[in-house]
C-alpha cells in the first residue's frame, strides 16, 4: 500500500502529465537477429499535399490511424493560448455529413479507443479499431478535415467542459510548477504557455476565432496520416486517396519560431498536497527536431540511470527518491533533476548535494560506460514498437510529425553516432548552474476528512429523451452487421511441478520477448499484526541486488544486454530475443535469491517511515482511504494501515520471514509473449524457476466477503485543488463468478463507460458540469464494487451527482433502447477483439484471468454472453445489484466544497 500510493504520487511522469506533453517514442534496436518476414512500410504524398504512412503489422486484425496536424498551441493567436486545444475538442462536435451524435454512436459501435492530444507544435487524433472498419475511420477524419461544423451552441457546451479540464490541471501542484517553469524558460516565445489554455482566454474565445485557426492550419498539406496494423498497403493507399483526394490544399501561414533568450538562475517555492517535499533543478534542453536531441536523450538516460550519482542519493539514505526527467518538445525541451525529502525536513542538504552532483558531471564528464549503456537501451527499444499496433502508430507519428524524420529508424543512426564527447559537450552547456531554475515543493497538511450523514444542495435534473441515431450509409454498411463471436486461439498453458503457472502467447512481429509475472499477495491478509509495512519494505529491497550481484553489478548486467527488469511481488523482463536466456537467468537470480542486505534494509525502513509520515496526512491518501472505508465494514482487514513508529521497529528478520512465507511458486503466474515457442518458454522457465519450492501452509490472500455498504458523505480538504474530485462508491453483493456480472458490465457500458455513455452525455455534453466522468465495476474473487467518479467545480458537484443518480434510476426503471443495446453490444464485442492488439494487453488479460481464477478463454465466454444479451436482462441486473440510495460520496477539493 505504501509503495503503490507513494510511487503514484511522486512519479515525475505523473507530476508533469498534461495535454502539452507527448508520449516518449520507442527507439530502434541493433542486436543481430534472423530477419522477420515483414512487409515494408509505404509512404506517399497525395497531390493535395497529404503525407501518408502505412505500416503493416500482423499482430492482430486491428488497425490504428493517427492524423497529425502540424500546428499546436505555439500557433495560437496572442492572448488565446488554448485555441489549438479548444479546436481539438470541437473536432468531436460534428462536421458536415457527420453530426456529434453520429460520431459518438460510431465510436461506441467501433469499440476501440479514440481520442486526441494537443502539444505546442502538433495536434493528433487517433483511433484504434478492427481492421475491417478502416474505411469508417478514414471517412471520419476526411469529413473533419473537409468541413468542421463549429456551431456556437456546441462551443458553449464544450467550453464548460474544457474549463473543467483547466481546473483539474490547475489543481495539480506538479502542473502548476511545470507551467511556471515553462513560462520562465521560454519567456517571450510561443512556448511561454503550454497547450492547455486558461479559463479567462476560453471565456473570450468564440467560434469565429476557432474557425480562423481551423482554416489556417487544418489542411491536407499540413497533415501526416499514419496507419498501422493488419492492412494491405496498396489497397489502403487507394482508400486514402478516395477519402482525402478531393480536399484542396491551402496556403499556410508562417510558422511560429522559437528563439528563447537567456535564462537567469532563480529559486521558486510551491506548497503542495504531496506527502513529501521535492527539490527540482531544471534546465533548458534541445528539442526533438534539433541536431543535439540524440545526445540530449542519452544524457537524460545517464542522469536517470540507477548506476548514476543522482539515483545513488536513495541507497545512501539522502533522498526518498531521485530521478531525471526529460520533458520533450519539438523546438526545445526541459531537463529536470528531482529528489524527495521527508515532510517537515529541510531541503537545503539535499539541494546542495544535487547541485554538487550536477556540477561534478558538468566539469568532469559523464561515465563513458553509462553513455554506451544508454545508447544500447535507446537502440533496443525500437524492437518493441511492433508489439503494439497503436504504439507503432505513435512511434511513426513522433518521428515524422515532431522530429522531422523519415522513419523511426533514422533515430537509430543518430543514437549510434552519439559519443561521450557529444554528451559531455551538451552537459557543459545545459547543466550550467547560472541558467538553472530551482524549485522547492513543500508539503502542507490538507486537513482532516469530515464525515456527514446526508446529502445537501441537490437540484432537479431532467434528461433530454433518448433518441435513435441514424448513421450515414457508409458507416451503417461497415458497422451494423455483427457476426457471431468466433473463439480466439488459446495460449499454451503449463503448470510446473512446484505449482508455478506458465502461460505462453507466441508472436512473430519482432525479435523481442516480454515476461510478466505476479505472485498473489495481499498485505492486508498476510502481514502479521503490528508488522504493517513489511510487505512494501520487502518488495523495495529487490532493487538492492541478489546474493550473486550487488545492486550496481546486477543493474550493469541488465544494461549490458539492454534489458528492462523489475523484481518483487510483480516482476517483469523485456529483452531482445538473442539475450532472453541471459536476462531470464538474471531475473530468476534477483527474484529467488534477493540479497536483502542489512544496510539497505535500514535505509529502506527509514525512507518508508519518513515517507509514511507525510503520506498519512496527504489529501490523495485520505481520499483513497475514505473511499475504502465507505465500502468496507469497521475493522475490515483492508482498513489496516502502517504507523511510522512501528515501521522503525521492524527488523531484517521480519523482512526475511515475510519473504519466505509470501514469495511462493504455487501462488505465481508467469506470462511470456513474443518471439518464442511454448516449448522453448517452458524449458527456459523450468530451468530458471523449477527448483523454487514453497514452504509452510498456503497463505490466505483473499479478503472475505463483506456486507452491503451504506450511504455516507466525506469531505477531504485539499487547499491545492481548484476542482473537486468526487467518488460515489458502494460495495456489491455478487462476484465475478455470478453470470449477472456480464449484464452489469453491459449496463455499465451504456451508463458510464466512454464518450457515448449516458453519464458522459448528461454530465458533460449537455451541461458542462464535469470534464471527465466514468462509472466503474471492480471484480475480485470474493468482493466487488461499483462507483462513479468525476471532477467538477465545487458549485457543480451537487448537480453532477443528482444527474448521475438520475441516470442510474432511469436504467433501473426501463429497459435500455434497442439503439443503445446495439451500440453497447457492438462496442463490447469489438473491444474484446481489440485486446489482442498489444502484447502488453494480452499478457495483462491472462494475468487478470488467473488472479480471478477464471478460464483463459474468458473473453470468448464474455463475447457469447454479450452477443445474446437483451435489454430486460440488463435492467433486471441493474435493479437487483445497484443501490442508488447506498452510494457514498467522497469529495477531495477546496475546503469550501459543499
Amino acid at each position: 500500500m505504501i509503495a503503490r500510493l507513494f510511487s503514484k504520487t511522486l512519479c515525475l511522469s505523473l507530476l508533469l502529465c498534461g495535454s502539452c506533453l507527448a508520449a516518449e517514442p520507442p527507439q530502434p534496436a541493433t542486436r543481430p537477429a534472423p530477419p522477420l518476414q515483414r512487409e515494408m512500410p509505404l509512404q506517399a504524398t497525395l497531390p493535395n499535399g497529404l503525407r501518408v504512412v502505412i505500416v503493416p503489422d500482423r499482430l492482430a486484425p486491428v488497425v490504428s490511424t493517427e492524423i497529425n496536424y502540424l500546428a499546436g498551441s505555439a500557433a495560437a493567436p496572442a492572448g488565446f493560448p488554448g485555441t489549438a486545444h479548444a479546436l481539438e475538442h470541437m473536432m468531436f462536435r460534428g462536421s458536415q455529413g457527420l453530426d456529434r451524435d453520429q460520431m459518438a454512436a460510431i465510436g461506441a459501435r467501433l469499440g476501440g479507443s479514440y481520442n486526441a492530444d494537443t502539444t505546442e507544435n502538433v495536434t493528433q487524433f487517433f483511433y484504434t479499431a478492427p481492421a475491417e472498419n478502416l474505411d469508417v475511420l478514414l471517412h471520419i477524419e476526411a469529413l473533419r478535415m473537409k468541413g468542421l461544423t463549429l456551431a456556437a451552441e456546441d462551443w458553449a457546451h464544450e467550453r464548460g467542459a474544457i474549463e473543467q479540464e483547466v481546473s483539474r490541471d490547475m489543481s495539480s501542484p506538479g502542473y502548476v510548477y511545470l507551467a511556471r517553469l515553462q513560462s520562465i524558460l521560454f519567456a517571450g516565445t510561443p512556448y511561454e504557455h503550454d497547450a492547455l489554455g486558461t479559463r479567462a482566454s476560453f471565456d473570450r474565445t468564440d467560434t469565429a476565432l476557432l474557425r480562423r485557426f481551423y482554416r489556417d492550419w487544418y489542411a491536407p498539406n499540413n497533415a501526416i496520416l499514419v496507419i498501422t496494423g493488419a492492412v494491405d498497403p496498396t489497397e489502403t493507399l487507394e482508400m486514402v486517396r478516395n477519402a482525402f483526394g478531393s480536399i484542396p490544399s491551402r496556403r499556410l501561414p508562417p510558422r511560429p519560431e522559437i528563439h528563447p533568450g537567456p535564462v537567469h538562475a532563480q529559486t521558486l517555492r510551491f506548497p503542495t498536497d504531496y506527502p513529501v517535499g521535492l527539490v527540482a533543478i531544471a534546465s533548458r534542453m534541445p528539442g526533438q527536431n534539433g541536431s543535439d536531441y540524440a545526445a540530449a536523450r542519452i544524457l537524460a538516460d545517464v542522469l536517470s540511470s540507477q548506476r548514476g550519482a543522482l539515483y545513488e542519493l536513495v541507497p545512501q539514505g539522502r533522498a526518498l527518491l531521485a530521478s531525471f526527467d526529460f520533458v520533450t518538445k519539438a523546438d526545445a525541451g526541459i531537463g529536470i533533476a528531482l529528489a524527495a525529502f521527508p515532510k517537515g525536513g529541510s531541503p537545503a542538504p539535499l539541494q546542495a548535494r544535487m547541485k554538487e552532483i550536477l556540477r561534478t558531471l558538468r566539469e568532469n564528464g559523464v561515465p563513458a560506460d553509462l553513455v554506451e549503456a544508454a545508447k544500447r537501451k535507446e537502440l533496443a527499444q525500437l524492437g518493441f514498437a511492433a508489439n503494439s499496433i497503436s504504439g507503432l502508430a505513435e512511434s511513426w507519428s513522433e518521428a515524422q510529425a515532431i522530429m522531422g524524420l523519415q522513419s523511426p529508424d533514422d533515430e537509430a543512426a543518430a543514437f549510434a553516432a552519439v559519443t561521450p564527447e557529444d554528451v559531455n559537450r551538451l552537459a557543459r552547456q545545459v547543466l550550467d548552474p547560472q541558467q538553472s531554475i530551482t524549485a522547492i515543493l513543500t508539503p502542507r497538511d490538507g486537513g482532516h476528512p469530515v464525515t456527514e450523514k446526508g446529502f445537501g444542495g441537490s437540484e432537479s435534473f431532467a434528461s433530454t429523451p433518448d433518441h435513435p441515431v441514424t448513421l450515414p450509409q457508409w458507416a451503417n454498411d461497415s458497422l451494423l452487421a455483427l457476426h457471431p463471436p468466433q473463439p480466439a486461439g488459446k495460449p499454451a498453458s503449463f503448470t510446473l511441478p512446484n505449482g508455478l503457472r506458465l502461460i505462453v502467447r507466441p508472436a512473430s512481429v519482432s525479435h523481442t520477448i516480454n515476461l510478466y509475472g505476479t505472485i498473489r499477495q495481499n498485505e492486508d491478509m498476510q502481514e502479521p499484526p503490528g508488522k504493517e509495512g513489511i510487505a512494501d519494505i520487502t518488495d523495495e529491497l529487490f532493487r538492492y541486488g541478489s546474493t550473486s550481484h550487488d545492486r550496481i553489478g546486477l543493474q550493469k548486467a541488465f544494461d549490458d544486454i539492454a534489458a528492462t527488469e523489475s523484481a518483487g511481488a510483480d516482476f517483469s523482463l523485456s529483452v531482445l530475443t538473442p539475450d532472453f536466456a541471459r536476462g531470464l537467468d538474471l531475473l530468476a537470480e534477483n527474484e529467488l535469491h534477493p540479497a536483502l542486505p542489512e544496510a539497505a534494509f535500514k535505509v529502506v525502513r527509514a525512507n518508508t517511515a519518513a515517507s509514511l509520515s507525510g503520506l498519512l496526512h496527504s489529501p490523495d491518501y485520505l481520499f483513497s482511504r475514505a473511499v475504502q472505508a465507505a465500502v468496507s465494514p469497521a475493522g475490515d482487514p483492508s482498513l489496516r494501515q502502517p504507523d511510522p513508529a512501528r515501521i522503525m521497529k521492524l527488523t531484517l528478520a521480519d523482512c526475511r520471514a515475510f519473504w519466505a512465507a509470501a514469495y511462493r511458486p504455487d501462488l505465481t503466474t508467469i506470462v511470456i509473449t513474443g518471439d518464442i515457442t511454448p516449448d522453448a518458454a517452458y524449458n527456459a522457465i523450468s530451468h530458471a524457476f523449477g527448483a523454487w519450492r514453497a514452504t509452510g501452509p498456503t497463505p490466505v490472500v483473499d479478503l472475505p466477503p463483506r456486507p452491503d455498504s451504506r450511504a455516507r458523505v466525506t469531505h477531504v480538504p485539499d487547499p491545492s485543488s481548484m476542482q473537486a474530485t468526487v467518488s460515489l462508491p458502494e460495495s456489491l453483493g455478487l462476484t465475478v463468478a455470478d453470470p449477472d456480472h456480464f449484464a452489469l458490465n453491459m449496463g455499465n457500458e451504456i451508463l458510464g463507460s466512454g464518450f457515448s455513455s449516458r453519464l458522459y452525455r448528461d454530465l458533460r455534453v449537455r451541461t458542462g458540469y464535469v470534464y471527465t466522468v466514468r462509472s466503474h465495476l471492480t471484480w475480485k474473487r470474493h468482493r466487488s464494487a461499483y462507483s462513479i467518479s468525476f471532477g467538477a467545480d465545487p458549485d457543480k458537484v451537487a448537480a453532477a451527482r443528482t444527474a448521475a443518480v438520475h441516470d442510474i434510476m432511469a436504467m433501473q426503471a426501463q429497459p435500455v433502447s434497442e439503439d443503445e443495446l446495439a451500440m453497447a453490444r457492438a462496442g463490447m464485442l469489438r473491444s474484446l477483439a481489440l485486446q489482442s492488439a498489444s502484447l502488453d494487453t494480452i499478457a495483462a488479460g491472462y494475468l487478470h484471468f488467473s488472479d480471478l481464477d477464471l478460464p483463459l478463454n474468458q473473453n470468448d465466454i464474455a463475447a457469447q454472453a454479450y452477443y445474446t444479451m437483451d435489454a430486460t436482462t440488463i435492467r433486471d441486473a441493474m435493479r437487483k445489484w445497484i443501490r442508488p440510495a447506498d452510494l457514498a460520496q467522497i469529495i477531495k477539493g477546496p475546503p469550501e466544497t459543499p
